[in-house]
């Protein structure tokens, strides 16, 4: 499955996201981390594993409408998002089985308020 990166896919993740029903999984990294740039391959391996879910790579300096009101301090920063809402947003040890184990039991967490804001609307703010 494709990883989503808003600054040069924007019209393809516009349609994407307002036809997708599931998991969406946003990334947000910065070109110049060594840490997200190792992290990448890993991220994108995942999203081929998991083609039921949405998963989006942002870069915080290319595309920062996409964190709304929020700010990022540290790398990977992840937000998983379902149509009940945000159930994650935060830091994670860039291990990818944590993210692939917060995204099998994502539908269980409770929705938090914590967050960016809903992805299908920072996607219309978006240039």
């Amino acid at each position: 499955m494709t990883v989503f990166n808003p600054h040069v896919d924007l019209p393809a993740l516009r349609e994407r996201l307002a036809a997708h029903p599931g998991l969406r999984i946003a990334c947000y990294c910065a070109a110049w981390c060594d840490t997200c740039t190792q992290y990448r391959p890993a991220f994108e391996d995942l999203a081929r594993r998991m083609p039921e879910a949405l998963f989006i790579w942002i870069d915080i300096e290319d595309d920062p409408e996409w964190l709304g009101d929020e700010d990022v301090e540290n790398f990977p920063t992840l937000l998983l998002q379902d149509p009940g809402g945000t159930r994650f947003w935060g830091t994670q040890l860039p291990h990818i089985e944590h993210l692939e184990r917060l995204a099998r039991s994502a539908a269980a967490l409770p929705p938090t308020e914590a967050g960016p804001g809903n992805l299908r609307l920072l996607v219309g703010a978006a240039a």
